[in-house]
């Protein structure tokens, strides 16, 4: 009898399948001279990270929205 054999996918790593999970974050900033931005932060552990990330860019804000893409 003829065997077939079965090709099987490359598994990936673990660094891969992380980077995977890590949340996107959207943030939406008012500057005090009225004008504004948003900006897409894709490297933060967590919500405070995305923060903190967006404030020390940006600098001076008068606001800062947040909110994880879904």
């Amino acid at each position: 009898m003829h065997t077939q054999k079965r090709r099987s996918s490359p598994r990936r790593s673990a660094a891969t399948s992380e980077a995977r999970r890590r949340p996107e974050y959207i943030a939406a900033v008012r500057y005090p001279d009225g004008s504004r931005d948003i900006f897409h932060v894709r490297n933060a552990d967590d919500i405070d990270d995305a923060r903190a990330l967006v404030i020390s860019e940006v600098g001076d804000l008068l606001s800062l929205v947040i909110a994880q893409r879904a």
